[in-house]
């Protein structure tokens, strides 16, 4: 993997879980918070921490920060500091800019700035625990758009021991299979031969409704 430069702006529960991934995964990151005791908290999961305003120019040129690939405004509840962030990173010209939003209206803002990606951490979560609920079998999934999505599925018990052409999933279920994740191996692009074992996870692709059909067979 190649190591960039992150700046996480923010160092509440937020910005320091993304600090944190982000730094176990050997990428550099600076981390900025113009609390002190929030600084040494997240200290041990930065390769570099300022206490600092974030919305003084003066504090983001110090740091170099257009030199960073990408920075991460996770401020927590103050909407304005977010905003006046945002713009003075555009200002400076910084190459990718993320942000949380603390609700439409922010991310609305947000978006007028021209962030390249809005988070909604407490909403996304809200609809991550609700498609648990209703789909048990859905372990994780990536939201492609709209209509589609990408699930990892427990397969139905009935399906074990058996290959993917017996069950020729893309025909009954419109759905296509792009991995199996075993115990130990993930298989990508798995051959139509390939036998679904007890415990073995699919990797799907295809429409929300077809998804959530096939996520609660029995």
């Amino acid at each position: 993997m190649t190591t960039k430069q992150y700046a996480v702006i923010g160092l509440g529960r937020f910005g320091t879980s993304v600090a944190r991934r982000l730094y176990e995964a050997g990428q550099e990151v600076l981390g900025i918070d113009i609390d002190e005791e929030r600084v040494e908290d997240a200290s041990l999961y930065l390769t570099h921490a300022v206490i600092a305003d974030s919305t003084e120019e003066k504090a983001l040129t110090s740091v170099g920060i257009r030199n960073f690939d990408c920075v991460i405004v996770a401020i927590g509840d103050d909407m304005q500091a977010s905003i006046l962030t945002t713009m003075l990173l555009k200002e400076l010209g910084v190459n990718k800019i993320i942000a949380k939003a603390l609700d439409k209206l922010h991310g609305q803002v947000l978006d007028k700035i021209g962030v390249d990606l809005i988070i909604f951490p407490e909403r996304d979560m809200g609809e991550r625990v609700a498609n648990q609920l209703l789909s048990p079998n859905v372990l994780n999934y990536i939201e492609l758009s709209k209509d589609y999505n990408i699930e990892e599925i427990m397969i139905p018990s009935n399906m074990a021991e058996k290959s993917l052409r017996e069950l020729d999933i893309r025909a009954n279920y419109h759905l296509s299979v792009i991995a199996i994740v075993t115990e130990d191996n993930i298989t990508v692009s798995p051959p139509p031969d390939q036998i679904i074992r007890h415990g073995d996870l699919l990797v799907v692709i295809g429409k929300r409704e077809d998804l959530s059909d096939f996520s609660n067979l029995e």
